[in-house]
């Protein structure tokens, strides 16, 4: 792998936050001898310069692939981290204290990304898991809860308790009737039962009827266009009814005959 060595000494002396930071003692790789180095942790590079105030790193740490583990030394509080493979270099760490390895150990051990991967896999089956179980605490059923519906108000209420009209109204010479016989029934009833207390809520009253209308669409319409004749026998049969009703008038008006 080719790494830019002004851009990692960039990351190295940057800002950016450590996730680990402290004077380890680092084994040399041909030399036994160890030696103080400062160390920082930066996700999963481990940088390591020759003093705490350097400007640049000497050397990098690429922690993808491998293994911390305690290991025995000449050094107290030894470290060692392994990588795969038989020509692969084996660094081998001390701390100054017990607290200061275990911190160590753990950071370096979370530093990769295989083990974040882990991590969040891990996470995902416990969210799939608790919503299973939330899902079967509910009844079994996995379906999410509906919208929020409001409580029907009073109005709404006292719509449903209407009498229902009919589909098709009776027609009388083209022209609807409207005749409300429930409304009709519910007022003799009610005339009818003295023994009621007046505290009693009333029972909603129906709308008010619209006024009688004629139709000029519809059946009426297509029976006009489809018997010519039925226009002449109304005029001829009211007509006979006025001048009757006309006559009758006249009469009354004049008096009765001597």
């Amino acid at each position: 792998m080719k790494l830019n060595e002004r851009s990692l000494a960039f990351y190295a002396t940057c800002d950016s936050p450590a996730d680990n930071a402290g004077f380890l003692y680092k084994r040399g790789e041909r030399h036994t001898a160890y030696h103080r180095r400062w160390f920082v942790l930066k996700g999963n590079m481990l940088f390591y310069f020759e003093e705490r105030d350097s400007r640049e790193p000497v050397g990098v740490i690429v922690l993808e692939g491998c293994n911390v583990e305690l290991c025995e030394s000449a050094e107290s509080f030894a470290f060692a981290i392994r990588f795969g493979g038989t020509k692969s270099r084996t660094y081998v760490l001390a701390a100054e204290s017990q607290e200061a390895m275990e911190s160590w150990v753990k950071s370096l051990s979370r530093a990769s990304f295989d083990y974040m991967r882990l991590v969040v896999r891990e996470l995902e089956k416990q969210l799939q898991e608790m919503s299973q179980g939330l899902a079967g605490g509910c009844g079994g059923s996995r379906e999410l809860p509906g919208p929020w519906k409001p409580k029907p108000s009073g109005l709404e209420q006292s719509r449903g308790q209407l009498p229902v009209l009919p589909a098709t109204l009776p027609k009388e010479n083209g022209c609807a009737v409207w005749n409300n016989v429930l409304g009709a029934a519910q007022l003799a009833d009610t005339s009818g039962s003295g023994g009621h207390d007046e505290e009693e809520e009333e029972s909603p009253r129906p709308p008010p009827l619209p006024p009688r209308r004629r139709v000029l669409n519809g059946e009426a319409a297509s029976a006009v266009a489809e018997s010519p004749s039925t226009f002449w026998r109304l005029h001829e049969q009211y007509s006979r009814e006025v001048a009757r009703l006309r006559q009758d008038w006249q009469q009354k008006r004049r008096g009765p005959r001597p």
